[in-house]
């Protein structure tokens, strides 16, 4: 990223950060601007999630640690992040029709991670998360070796979690992720 765009994603991260106090209680813009200076690979990361719909934003998802947790705020799954069927074993699983990408390894190309079950949970308690999408999640080894994963929703005003197999990926279903700095 040159200087320009770097002091771009930085506006575009406060006014979204000073738009959403809900999001991040206790948190200051000045404790997260020092977390992001001169960190270019979460800088890199961000405009990631930026680019592809994400809309991060800081949000408190109920670990205590000194760090910074930014995740996909946007109002549905990432736009430029749907069609993804769940990792790199459901991609090469299929023999026809496969999608361009996987959600596990988009999420490690961008330096993120997927939102586990408890995150997701929280992150719908701190607003209205996916009502016409859904979103991967990561999903516990033992269901995934057995050719499931699991994502969630919000529907009728309840947050679902479901299961599907792990090749399967919609129009409607991204992944949403998260950076902790």
């Amino acid at each position: 990223m040159n200087a320009k765009e770097r002091a771009s994603l930085i506006t575009t991260l406060q006014l979204r950060f000073e738009a959403n106090t809900h999001l991040h209680q206790g948190v200051t813009w000045s404790n997260v601007l020092t977390k992001l200076e001169g960190n270019a690979n979460t800088l890199r990361s961000l405009s990631d999630m930026e680019t592809t719909g994400g809309e991060p934003d800081v949000v408190m998802l109920g670990d205590n640690s000194d760090s910074i947790t930014f995740c996909d705020c946007a109002a549905e799954s990432p736009v430029g992040r749907r069609s993804y069927c769940y990792d790199r074993a459901a991609l090469d699983a299929r023999k026809e029709n496969k999608p361009t990408h996987s959600a596990v390894e988009k999420a490690e190309e961008m330096g993120i991670e997927l939102l586990n079950e408890e995150q997701y949970r929280t992150l719908q308690q701190l607003g209205t998360f996916d009502t016409k999408t859904s979103s991967w999640i990561s999903t516990p080894e033992n269901i995934r070796a057995l050719g499931g994963a699991l994502f969630g929703d919000r529907r009728f005003d309840t947050v679902f979690l479901y299961h599907n197999g792990a090749s399967s990926y919609y129009a409607g279903r991204g992944f949403r992720g998260l950076l902790r700095v």
